[in-house]
């Protein structure tokens, strides 16, 4: 069994990590300050080719595979989890759908510009009222002609204000449950479309999150995504890779923080020598350095079981639950490091304490993903 990195893969991560130090590490505090999301970022990894990479190069994306993927999301998110939450809400939940389950034409129409990083896309699945159970859903489209027509209210959608297409899930078959869902690729310019509120959060305040109101959205039928009623199939499908991202982003997250820590901890002195010499902070390093190699080793895994044409849900759930874990523990502990410096917003460590809270909500909480673990297990 080999654990070493194909060289594309080394490249493209030592090509993203170089970057990251110098072009977003600098600003990452200050785009969380001002709550900005930074549009000149994204075009800057656009010209880097990455904002497609597990889409075909037929589509402009970089065909690479989740491996690749997961690699430079770890990047984003080891300098600013708001960044890095944002390209993997582009990539697995705006951009993937539509090269998975899309027409050639909706391919060429709406994925080529998302794969090439002319614009960003989004996913609307949460509601106000639905929280876990997604499923519960009031928004609903309905068939006049050779149109749908939507309606209703989606909660927490990363990217929504600053997107250029965003799939939608509606209900078109009232009381059919799971088989009366299904996706439509949505333009915000369409009459009807609002973002209502961009949320405030306890952190990642670069990536945008709204409430958005669909009144009357009329879409034309080839803005179906796939057939009516296979919404719900296609969102299982692409919360697999998504978790992935996701465990990615939480093992970028803990990376950063613990790297955070362990700088401090070699240069800070007390007593004569640095604070990292002392058993208590030296143990906690260790202790940081090996739940980082877990929840990587663990996402590595999901992340070539994806590609190998693997049913995934296990380890994609597994990938996620642990990493998202670690990365606040981790995050946790490198605030404790730092003592009261850590407190601040001069160091990174709260932020990374901020931001990895939502890796054990977003994309399933940690309740949902011990739920689907059970449910493998037959239980």
């Amino acid at each position: 069994m080999d654990f070493s990195l194909p060289d594309e893969h080394r490249m493209i991560r030592e090509s993203v990590r170089e970057f990251c130090d110098a072009e977003i590490a600098p600003i990452a505090q200050e785009i969380e300050d001002e709550h900005r999301f930074p549009a000149e970022i994204f075009d800057q990894l656009a010209q880097l080719d990455v904002m497609g990479v597990p889409i075909d190069e037929t589509y402009g994306g970089l065909g690479g595979d989740q491996l690749m993927y997961a690699l430079v999301t770890e990047q984003l998110g080891r300098v600013s989890g708001a960044i890095g939450l944002s390209y993997a809400a582009h990539v697995s939940l705006g951009a993937k759908p539509i090269e998975l389950f899309g027409s050639e034409a909706q391919k060429e129409t709406w994925l080529r510009p998302l794969a090439t990083g002319e614009s960003l896309g989004a996913w609307a699945l949460t509601e106000p009222g639905s929280g876990s159970d997604a499923s519960d859903m009031d928004t609903t489209a309905e068939r006049d002609g050779d149109e749908w027509v939507l309606t209703g209210t989606k909660q927490f959608i990363t990217n929504a204000n600053v997107a250029g297409s965003v799939l939608v899930k509606a209900v078109t078959e009232p009381g059919a449950g799971y088989d009366g869902i299904s996706t439509f690729i949505v333009d915000p310019e369409d009459d009807g479309f609002e973002v209502t509120t961009v949320w405030d959060k306890m952190g990642l305040n670069a990536s945008p999150t709204c409430e958005i109101q669909l009144n009357g959205v009329r879409v034309p039928e080839d803005r179906l995504l796939g057939d009516p009623g296979d919404g719900w199939t296609q969102t299982k499908q692409t919360l697999d890779g998504g978790r992935i991202s996701i465990a990615a982003l939480s093992v970028g997250l803990a990376q950063g923080a613990f790297e955070a820590a362990l700088s401090y901890a070699t240069e800070r002195e007390q007593f004569g020598q640095p604070i990292g010499e002392f058993d208590a902070v030296r143990d906690m390093l260790v202790a940081m350095d090996r739940k980082v190699e877990r929840a990587r080793l663990l996402t590595h895994k999901a992340a070539v079981a994806y590609d190998s044409g693997e049913d995934v849900t296990r380890l994609s759930s597994m990938a996620k639950l642990d990493a998202s874990e670690i990365s606040r523990e981790v995050a946790e502990d490198a605030v404790q490091v730092l003592g009261g410096y850590g407190y601040t917003t001069d160091f990174a460590p709260q932020r990374f304490f901020r931001d990895a809270k939502l890796m054990e909500i977003g994309e399933g909480t940690s309740e949902i993903q011990r739920l689907v673990l059970g449910r493998e297990l037959g239980l």
